[in-house]
């Protein structure tokens, strides 16, 4: 339920939901997981997702998926960077330099479409599924992150 209070200094102010109905987190769960398993690069996986969190400031995201990448074995220097990985050449390999492309492309979505030069630098990494499989985790992690900024739910609460 979504109610208006009385904030500080008279303004008023917005609490927002909290609850999100159990068969659309188990929806976006399924095609976040499926995407990933069909990926089949768990780190990369994590830097696409944190990325688009990134570029979508999703705080709960963030801090969810950075403690995920960690334990998947990702460094903290690819961690420490990634918001300015085009200008970092030597910490991304050409394979993670293209799916981040795409990830900012298909999140940004700033001309409307995914450039040509992006889609295909992409396919010149990912064989047709997991290209599928990318493009489907950018989906994903969009939608988890415009549910979760629209309810701004805080970082923390998330198994880990």
């Amino acid at each position: 339920m979504t109610v208006r209070t009385a904030g500080t200094a008279g303004t008023a102010r917005t609490v927002r939901t909290r609850s999100l109905d159990p068969a659309v987190g188990q929806a976006m769960s399924s095609l976040s997981a499926t995407a990933k398993k069909g990926l089949g690069d768990p780190a990369l996986a994590e830097l696409v997702v944190i990325r688009a969190s990134q570029l979508n400031h999703c705080a709960f995201c963030l801090d969810m998926h950075l403690t995920i990448a960690r334990k998947y074995g990702v460094g903290e220097r690819q961690l420490d960077l990634l918001a300015a990985w085009e200008e970092a050449e030597d910490v991304y390999d050409e394979r993670e330099r293209a799916a981040l492309a795409l990830t900012e492309a298909v999140t940004v979505l700033t001309d409307g479409f995914v450039p040509d030069d992006v889609y295909e630098r992409a396919a010149a990494h990912f064989d047709d599924s997991e290209l599928t499989h990318l493009i489907g985790l950018v989906v994903a992690i969009n939608n988890w992150n415009r549910v979760m900024v629209a309810r701004r739910i805080p970082p923390g609460g998330y198994p880990t």
